[in-house]
């Protein structure tokens, strides 16, 4: 597999639009984007005159440091992403970069993607939050895709979507997290509150309970629905989601929840306007949801408040330690767990 640019040349790239080795002069790349688990880069492409090929595209590849890389072949997420773009990528309602290329290696859980360069849609650090108008851009993506596959019998036959439902994932996931969790609490401890810390001490001691599947809407989710992870362009007018290495079968309202959680840098404000940005996501789903009404939503909202809590703990103790992600992590964290406070989602468990 060709898994990474410096393996490329003009004969591979050429071929990926039809075209003959001739027909491209060279080609330049350089690293973009912020993946934990994967490794990006904007590939330039110089055609001859009057070829109509795209003169960029960026390569998604499996990630350089090998704890990170390993990381991500044992948690499938190579598969999952490349079998998104392959299988739901275009009729997955929410806007997706068109894939040139999609390449798995099922041998070595391997994967790559070559997909359209979105610039210049810019990306907004998650650890600086963004606007209300921000949000609800990205929220108007998350019920498009949410909707696009409502309730579909299909879902939970394909295997890769499902991953995360397995009961021994499950049973893994409950037995390594109370071993994993003093550690990450002594790593951000006096970074955190306590009373985030000791609220993440109660969920670890009832996660058996919190992971038990329970009845209400399957859809496909998107599972790291983050500003990292998403494009923001004047032009096109809607946000543009990335990274798919998450995509699952599962409740909406974790992506929405989570969401939220991330985006907004200010939990008074998170907490201020969150019943209203949740009304405003179950609105736009429409007559799919039927008699999945606002109040179960925000149920299930409430009780998927430690998304980001959780998703901070496994990450940061899986993948290659940086100073960026540790903070990332830590924000990741902080802003789940006031929300989980607020709105009381232990009791749900």
């Amino acid at each position: 597999m060709r898994d990474h640019p410096e393996k490329f040349d003009v004969g591979f790239l050429a071929d990926i639009f039809g075209q003959k080795a001739d027909a491209l002069h060279g080609f330049e790349f350089a690293p973009v984007g912020t993946g934990q688990v994967g490794d990006s880069f904007r590939v330039t492409l110089d055609w001859a005159d009057g070829v109509e090929a795209p003169s960029s595209l960026v390569a998604k590849c499996p990630a350089g440091d090998a704890t990170s890389r390993e990381t991500a072949r044992n948690l499938h997420l190579y598969e999952i992403e490349t079998q998104f773009y392959a299988q739901f990528a275009a009729a997955c309602g929410a806007r997706v970069p068109h894939s040139y290329l999609v390449d798995y290696d099922a041998a070595s859980g391997d994967g790559i993607l070559m997909f359209e360069d979105m610039a210049p849609a810019q990306q907004i650090a998650q650890m600086d939050g963004c606007s209300l108008a921000q949000l609800e851009l990205a929220l108007d993506e998350a019920a498009l895709l949410h909707k696009s596959h409502w309730n579909d019998a299909r879902l939970p036959d394909i295997a890769w979507l499902n991953y995360s439902q397995d009961a021994e994932r499950r049973a893994f996931l409950t037995s390594v997290l109370p071993a994993m969790y003093p550690e990450w609490r002594a790593r951000y401890e006096g970074r955190l509150s306590a009373d985030i810390l000791d609220m993440g001490a109660e969920l670890v001691a009832r996660f058996g309970d919190y992971i038990t599947p329970r009845p209400g809407p399957v859809v496909l989710t998107h599972g790291d629905l983050r500003l990292d992870n998403m494009l923001f362009s004047d032009a096109a007018g809607r946000a543009i989601l990335l990274d798919w290495q998450t995509a699952s079968c599962g409740n909406p309202m974790g992506d929405v929840a989570y969401c939220i959680q991330t985006s907004l840098s200010d939990k008074n404000a998170r907490a201020t306007h969150e019943q209203d940005l949740v009304a405003r996501y179950h609105a736009a789903l429409g007559a799919c949801v039927g008699d999945y009404d606002g109040a179960a939503a925000w149920a299930d909202y409430r009780r998927a408040a430690f998304a980001g809590f959780i998703m901070a703990v496994f990450s940061a103790m899986m993948v290659e330690r940086t100073e960026r992600g540790d903070e990332m992590f830590a924000v990741m964290a902080e802003r789940s767990g006031w929300q989980a406070l607020h709105v009381d989602a232990l009791s749900l468990i």
